[in-house]
């Protein structure tokens, strides 16, 4: 599918592909051959897909509803890394036994997932080369997300993290405004905090400072980013703005 992103005025094109960032042929190749080999299953809000080290018995399509992707930190707090929405995957595949999710799996908003088992899912790879290559996109796609998104936790502090989290969030939710950017999805301190492994007073001062720089606004309980360069200098994203939307991204 194509989709346009409108930052600050200025217009940029990204090919965003559901499955794992492949290219339009290749998604529509993974995705048909695993719709022939999952079964569907209705999930709610609240409810627990997996645990961090779960042993893996399968992975899941998304095919409506919110799901998110969670891991605890050292002192026990838990960080949200990502959120997926219909038309992704998530699960992990080591291609041997004894595998365990790195991550956890919670739903956030209720709806309906395919569930392919990995003994399925590893007959299938192995009969079908083409079908095998666009699975290690994904899988190389989904390692990067997880990747970046450490990196801005832990490389430029909590600032920059936050900072981080909403560039993300003008990738996944924003609208472009005479004003900026509104990032149409409402994030709570809450929400934020623990997408950063941070206490809510902390988000609550650094976003009150950035408030009274200009930086970004708050209407009706959603967040208006009016500079994004200054929000791409604190986390420290590449001059360049080299990620794409769908690496950059919630």
């Amino acid at each position: 599918m194509e989709m346009t992103i409108v930052l600050n005025q200025r217009r940029r094109e990204a090919t965003v592909s559901g499955i794992g960032g492949t290219d339009i042929q290749g998604e529509a190749l993974l995705k048909d051959a695993l719709l022939s080999i999952m079964q569907p299953k209705t999930i709610t809000a609240g409810e627990i897909l997996y645990y961090e080290g779960d042993d893996v018995e399968a992975i899941y399509y998304v095919k409506s509803g919110r799901i998110k992707m969670t891991k605890m930190s050292e002192d026990g707090k838990q960080i949200i890394l990502s959120f997926m929405h219909a038309g992704d995957l998530l699960g992990e595949f080591g291609g041997v036994d004894g595998e365990a999710y790195g991550q956890g799996a919670e739903v956030v908003e209720s709806g309906v997932v395919g569930v392919i088992m990995m003994n399925d899912l590893e007959k299938l790879l192995s009969e079908n080369g083409n079908i095998a290559l666009e699975f290690i996109r994904w899988m190389g796609t989904m390692q990067r997300i997880t990747q970046l998104k450490l990196r801005d936790l832990l490389m430029n502090g909590k600032a920059g993290a936050l900072a981080s989290m909403l560039v993300r969030a003008s990738n996944s939710y924003g609208k472009a405004t005479p004003e900026g950017i509104l990032i149409m999805k409402k994030l709570n301190h809450a929400d934020l905090a623990e997408m950063i492994g941070a206490t809510r007073e902390n988000v609550t001062k650094t976003l009150s400072g950035w408030k009274d720089q200009g930086i970004i606004e708050v209407t009706q309980g959603k967040i208006l980013i009016r500079e994004l360069k200054e929000l791409h200098e604190i986390c420290g994203c590449p001059s360049n703005h080299a990620c794409s939307s769908k690496i950059c991204r919630l």
